[in-house]
């Protein structure tokens, strides 16, 4: 089915000023790149718009997604991320159970063959001491770049069908959430990079963002998940709940 940039616009609006927009992105929809008909920036360009992405999240990733409409804009918007100001909170659904109330992975990065983001250590070097996940300085593999990268959790609650977490990327790497869960053994409900029969979509959804706008304001917007996230993993409907996503 064809989607007009109108349409999905005017039912995807959390926030926006003369500087600013910020969208709900559906699952399966990518922020730009893909030169096809679910790129959000073409989409918007075809619909007459020209939008500056001030950050990315996955395609399988659903949630909000912050545009500038001027570079003016933009330029601060990737700064703030680049310097880390911005506050991120993920909801993520595993496909198990047994994580503690709070966690933190302090695990490195690297890229491997095809791609494809991985921990820059053996699995057998990742360590867990008082509910943090890290590798010894010398299991880090050599001969390749990796790049710091932290996550913390809190565990929101748990169901015969898996654990619902409130994540906190510290550091914005690419699949950081969804490389950083599964190497600690609880991967993600439906994620492709782990599961290649998985049938549901992935479980990660961006709730809200914390972020300096262009008028010097501080602002936080939410994108409340809707009822297909929240029965992943066999949770109640989200309609009216309080989401607790409040920073370890």
């Amino acid at each position: 089915m064809t989607v007009e940039w109108a349409q999905l616009r005017a039912g995807r609006t959390l926030y926006e000023d003369d500087a600013l927009l910020v969208l709900d992105k559906p699952a399966g929809w990518s922020v730009m790149g893909e030169r096809h008909d679910t790129d959000l920036v073409r989409l918007a360009a075809d619909g007459g718009e020209k939008l500056w992405p001030a950050h990315r999240i996955d395609k399988v990733t659903s949630g909000v997604v912050l545009f500038a409409k001027d570079l003016v804009s933009h330029g601060d918007l990737t700064r703030q991320f680049n310097q880390r100001t911005v506050e991120k909170t993920y909801l993520a659904i595993t496909a198990t159970s047994g994580l503690p109330a709070r966690g933190r992975i302090e695990l490195p990065l690297s890229v491997g063959r095809k791609n494809r983001v991985r921990i820059a250590a053996p699995r057998e070097a990742i360590e867990r001491h008082d509910d943090v996940w890290s590798v010894p300085d010398d299991a880090v593999l050599d001969g390749v770049s990796t790049y710091p990268s932290t996550t913390t959790f809190e565990r929101l609650e748990e169901s015969p069908g898996g654990t619902l977490l409130a994540v906190h990327p510290l550091t914005g790497r690419r699949h950081q959430i969804r490389v950083h869960l599964a190497w600690i053994g609880h991967a993600l409900v439906g994620d492709p990079l782990f599961d290649k029969h998985a049938t549901s979509r992935t479980g990660l959804h961006a709730y809200s963002l914390t972020f300096d706008a262009p008028d010097g304001r501080r602002l936080t917007v939410t994108a409340e998940p809707d009822e297909e996230f929240a029965a992943l993993g066999g949770f109640s409907a989200p309609s009216g709940r309080p989401w607790s996503a409040a920073e370890p």
